[in-house]
């Protein structure tokens, strides 16, 4: 979802000489492929996009597979960047790297001064060695890599499936199945009670963007609204956009996560980017996307 985010942005502002790979094209895990990539194409600039990422469930159930495997990527990636000199490297972390029981909005500086959310824990502690990785190569070698922290995502290419998926792709997806079946209830995991922050995908592709041309300090960015919303209230909101008359069920035998997790992107802001999708928007987008090709999920 963001790797093509990202090659749409690059593809509007003109630019011609992109280089991307699939996974089943270049396994990152595996450091000989890369290092022969690397080799081989001499890239300029790099977006490591690049994770084995999922919702609640999956970073819970997978928990070796999600650090194991985020680590070889990251750090084969990395590395790999340093020994072939490329000029600009942009690591994209997570917001589920700072602390479950954070001030908010969460600042940068709160990094690493708590404990974590314990059901994305091997997740997160993949994406801040990944994020200081950069760090020590900047401070060591000089290496221009930056990092960023996103909030959560949604948009073109997401993952729908209702076990793996993030909170805002499986309800487009219980909605959806519950119009088009005309179900009488949707379930929804948890209290409703937390509080979470969406980016639409296309957003971010610009922010990096943005970041890679004009950003190059040694400080990790957040990346986010800055507005925040319960799941419940979610709910609702994807409920009258898709206009389903019927009732919402909450699971509370499913975790809730983080209370809340809300970024403050006071320091993008400065920079002079901000967000230019609403949640409203988006979603809407996103449902006319499905609504006309449901190909990007089964409907069972």
């Amino acid at each position: 979802m963001v790797g093509s985010a990202i090659v749409r942005k690059l593809n509007r502002s003109g630019y011609n000489n992109i280089i991307v790979r699939t996974s089943k094209e270049l396994d990152l895990r595996n450091q000989n492929e890369v290092n022969d990539f690397f080799q081989a194409e001499k890239p300029d600039h790099v977006f490591l996009a690049a994770a084995k990422v999922g919702g609640i469930v999956a970073n819970n159930t997978y928990r070796a597979d999600f650090l194991y495997e985020n680590l070889m990527i990251q750090s084969n990636v990395i590395k790999a960047a340093h020994d072939n000199d490329v000029q600009k490297l942009m690591f994209l972390g997570s917001s589920c790297i700072y602390p479950k029981m954070c001030p908010q909005p969460i600042k940068e500086e709160y990094l690493l001064t708590g404990p974590l959310e314990i059901t994305n824990e091997p997740y997160a502690i993949a994406k801040i060695a990944g994020l200081k990785m950069c760090e020590t190569f900047r401070s060591q070698y000089g290496s221009k890599f930056i990092s960023v922290m996103p909030t959560n995502l949604y948009g073109p290419n997401d993952n729908y499936d209702l076990n793996n998926s993030h909170v805002l792709p499986a309800l487009i997806r219980k909605f959806y199945e519950a119009v088009k079946q005309n179900h009488p209830t949707v379930e929804i995991w948890g209290s409703g009670k937390p509080m979470r922050e969406f980016l639409h995908v296309d957003d971010l592709a610009d922010a990096c963007f943005f970041l890679m041309m004009n950003y190059d300090g040694t400080e990790a960015l957040n990346i986010g609204t800055g507005t925040d919303l319960s799941i419940l209230d979610l709910a609702h909101l994807i409920k009258k956009i898709s206009a389903y008359s019927g009732e919402l069920v909450f699971d509370s035998t499913k975790p809730d996560g983080t209370p809340r997790k809300l970024l403050d992107v006071g320091k993008l802001h400065q920079l002079g980017w901000k967000h230019s999708i609403s949640l409203e928007e988006g979603i809407k987008m996103v449902w006319d996307e499905v609504s006309h090709d449901d190909s990007v999920f089964s409907v069972s």
